[in-house]
C-alpha cells in the first residue's frame, strides 16, 4: 500500500468519526459540529492531497482508484444524508432534501453504471472529468457552508454543487453510454 493510499484510507476511517460528531451533536454540545467541521476539512484536504501525491510521485495504483472515490463518495453522502432537513441533526440551517436527491442520484447512477459497464466489457478505468472535480469542491464548499451556518453563503454554494452535479451526472452518463456501446477498441474509461 503506497503513501497516497493510506491516505483514501485515512479519509474512509475518518468518516465514522464525522458520522458520530453530528448524530451526538446539540446545541449544548456545539464543540460537536466543529469537531464535525475539522474532520471532514481534513478529510477534503487529504483527498487533495492523496491526488497530488499520486500523480507527483507515480504511485497510481488499482487500489487507489478504487480507495479515493469511495472515499469521496462516503464522506460526501454521509455529509448530505446527515445534514438534511429530514435528520435530527439539530441545525438551524439544513439543506433541503432536493438538494440531498440531487447528490445522491447522481451519485447513485455513477456507481451503477460503472458496475454495468464492467459486467458487460469486463474492464473499467475511472478518469474524474473536469467537471466531476469542479462539483466535488462546490459540494465540499456547501457541506462547510451548512456546517458553519452561513444563511445566505450555504444557500448560493447549495444551488452551485446542484447545478455542478446535474451537468457533471449528465456528462458522466452520456461519457457511459459511449463505453458501454462503442466499439471493443474503444478505451473503457468514464
Amino acid at each position: 500500500m503506497n503513501f497516497a493510499n493510506k491516505i483514501s484510507t485515512f479519509r474512509i476511517l475518518s468518516v465514522p468519526f464525522f458520522i458520530a460528531a453530528l448524530i451526538y451533536y446539540a446545541p449544548s454540545r456545539g464543540y460537536l459540529r466543529l469537531a464535525a467541521l475539522a474532520i471532514f476539512c481534513l478529510a477534503g484536504i487529504s483527498d487533495a492531497v492523496d491526488g497530488y501525491i499520486a500523480r507527483k510521485s507515480g504511485q497510481k495504483s488499482k487500489a487507489g482508484l478504487v480507495l479515493d472515490p469511495i472515499g469521496d463518495k462516503l464522506l460526501l453522502m454521509s455529509a448530505f444524508i446527515l445534514l438534511s432537513d429530514s435528520t435530527g441533526v439539530q441545525l438551524a440551517l439544513k439543506f433541503p432534501f432536493w438538494v440531498v436527491l440531487i447528490v445522491l442520484s447522481r451519485d447513485v447512477i455513477i456507481v451503477l453504471g460503472s458496475v454495468v459497464i464492467y459486467m458487460v466489457r469486463q474492464r473499467i478505468e475511472i478518469i474524474p472529468s473536469k467537471w466531476g472535480k469542479y462539483t466535488t469542491i462546490a459540494q465540499m464548499s456547501s457541506v462547510i457552508s451548512v456546517l458553519l451556518q452561513l444563511q445566505k453563503m450555504s444557500r448560493f454554494l447549495w444551488w452551485t454543487a446542484a447545478g455542478l452535479t446535474v451537468i457533471s451526472g449528465l456528462l458522466y452518463i452520456r461519457k457511459g453510454l459511449k463505453v458501454l456501446y462503442g466499439s471493443d477498441n474503444c478505451r473503457d474509461n468514464i
